[in-house]
């Protein structure tokens, strides 16, 4: 490693000219602007990611209340959630590309125009599938404000304590917005005249107050340093059509008419594989393409990458493995999330309002927990916050694998969601802010969205395969005793549904468990990385880090 260094450090022919044509020309752009403004920043954004996650857990509470306003089919009932999931992970990545090119303060404000008017929409709906249809075009505005935020407080804040803080704050928004999103969803759906509708027309407000302060508060948008200003057009397609097919057959393969054996859920799990597999394909000739031949004119058919699959290996391979584990951890706390949220109400019928009192900590945690990371993450090394936080994790689903339902909620309810907020957001914290730091200054928001497409797939996946256990127990346990369950599964012995969240929540566990394993094994050696100094990559697969503005020579991380 430190031979490659040297090489990089003094690169000379070929090497310097690929060098120079890779690495994006390190400007200062120094903008003035007062701590409170800096505060703004801040908390626009993780205002938008505390909207972005309780778009879906605020709809989620109050789906039994829209089945039977708007009458719809239990089976389709889960598309007013999994719609919202489509299109926001879906849509991530080429977002994230257009920020970047574009202007990230642009995309930001064109996200929450989406989000303010498909979520008065969404209000107005008067059926299941406008409803439906509509949390798509209000998932696009997720897709495009979150990559967009990560890419505004990574160009606002250079790499400092300021840094660790905006990060550990943003990536606080996710659990601490799951969590806002139950508890404002559980008191407007029973406490207010219009149910959930009011659920969308606070989300329309909160996301115009949003967009006022971030059109005041953020900096101007800073042109792109690309030599070449392209669209991966081809590369978007695939990606896209590939991820809607795959994460469609995950929320549809359960529900299908002959379930996984329906001939059209194989038919497009195999097609969405394939494009998923042709978008690799051809983002390694078109980074080879610009890596060979810098100088080489750009056509409609050889632009620069949407995403360079080098990202992956930075950090000899820890970047691919901080974005698994993104995605087995969020698969767990999404998993422990849903399956909580159905104890509580169709278990032990509790009301909207009983179930939100119970996530409560989760919100006051999840405020407490972001002071805490942002205050050492400077200081321990990232290994001890993705273990301890995916261990928090499942110790918060194996909690609830071995509920007690006759005990008090204090036994095991309040300590898994004590737990729950810590674990998700350790890891997300932590690892928001190696991806910022381990990813080139114009292609932040790309990395960011990888992050997030990571964690979105996650949640479907997630879902599914707890999903899958949940009816395989229940059918098994009604069937000892007696009982076989009808298509809805409305029958079932409520013996046989505990057997189903337990299981449930032991899969959310496994899931967990699998992430914490693989940063033991692959993130010892990872070091700290809320500290001051800055990771420049000078080709797809070297990395290097120099202390900012001094001339010693590099030395890896």
């Amino acid at each position: 490693m430190s031979k490659e260094l040297n090489r990089m450090a003094s690169p000379s022919g070929k090497d310097l000219g690929r060098s120079l044509s890779n690495i994006e020309t390190a400007k200062s752009h120094g903008v003035e602007r007062s701590r409170l403004r800096s505060i703004f920043i801040v908390v626009t954004c993780t205002a938008a990611m505390v909207v972005n996650i309780s778009n879906t857990t605020s709809v989620s509470i109050s789906l039994p209340t829209i089945e039977k306003d708007l009458v719809i089919e239990q089976e389709q009932l889960q598309w007013l959630v999994s719609a919202y999931t489509l299109s926001s992970g879906c849509l991530l990545l080429f977002c994230g590309r257009l920020a970047d090119l574009y202007g990230r303060k642009k995309a930001f404000m064109i996200g929450t125009l989406f989000q303010v008017a498909f979520s008065l929409g969404c209000g107005f709906a008067q059926d299941g599938l406008t409803l439906a249809v509509l949390r798509g075009f209000q998932g696009i505005g997720g897709a495009a404000t979150i990559p967009s935020a990560l890419g505004i407080l990574a160009h606002a804040f250079p790499p400092s304590k300021a840094r660790s803080i905006a990060f550990a704050t943003f990536a606080a928004g996710a659990p601490v917005g799951g969590a806002f999103g139950m508890i404002i969803g559980g008191v407007l759906t029973q406490l207010t005249s219009p149910h959930w509708r009011s659920i969308f027309y606070l989300a329309a407000a909160t996301a115009g107050l949003i967009g006022i302060s971030g059109l005041i508060s953020f900096d101007a948008d800073v042109p792109s340093a690309e030599r070449v200003k392209r669209i991966d057009w081809i590369g978007a397609s695939l990606v896209t059509i590939g991820l809607v097919l795959i994460i469609f057959v995950l929320g549809q393969g359960e529900i299908a008419s002959d379930g996984w054996k329906t001939p059209y859920i194989i038919a497009l799990l195999i097609v969405g594989v394939i494009m998923v597999g042709l978008f690799l394909a051809w983002e390694y000739k078109l980074e080879r393409i610009v890596d060979d031949d810098p100088s080489r004119a750009v056509s409609f058919w050889t632009p620069p990458p949407l995403m360079r699959l080098s990202l992956w290996t930075r950090e000899r391979g820890r970047m691919a493995v901080i974005l698994v584990i993104a995605f087995l951890n969020w698969s767990a706390f999404i998993g422990w999330s849903f399956w909580v949220q159905l104890y509580y109400q169709n278990y032990l019928l509790l009301t909207p309002v009983e179930t939100m009192i119970r996530f409560i900590p989760m919100f006051i945690v999840g405020c407490l927990c972001n002071f805490f990371v942002a205050m050492v993450v400077a200081k321990l090394p990232l290994v001890l916050f993705i273990v301890s936080g995916t261990l928090l994790t499942a110790a918060a689903a194996i909690l609830f694998a071995l509920i007690d339902p006759s005990v008090t909620y204090w036994a095991f309810g309040f300590p898994s969601t004590v737990l729950i907020v810590f674990g998700a957001d350790f890891v997300y914290s932590s690892g928001t802010i190696f991806i910022a730091k381990t990813s080139l200054p114009h292609e932040h928001s790309v990395a960011g969205a990888l992050f997030q497409t990571m964690t979105q797939i996650g949640t479907a996946f997630g879902l599914t395969i707890s999903t899958i256990v949940f009816n395989t127990v229940v059918d098994r346990e009604s069937a000892k005793l007696g009982v076989t369950v009808n298509s809805s599964g409305t029958n079932a012995p409520m013996s046989a549904q505990l057997v189903g969240y337990k299981d449930a929540q032991w899969t959310s566990a496994a899931f967990a468990l699998m992430a914490a394993l693989l940063a033991a094994l692959f993130l010892r050696s990872v070091g700290i990385v809320g500290h001051k100094r800055v990771i420049r990559h000078v080709d797809s697969d070297q990395t290097m880090a120099v202390h900012t503005g001094s001339s010693e020579p590099p030395t890896p991380i």
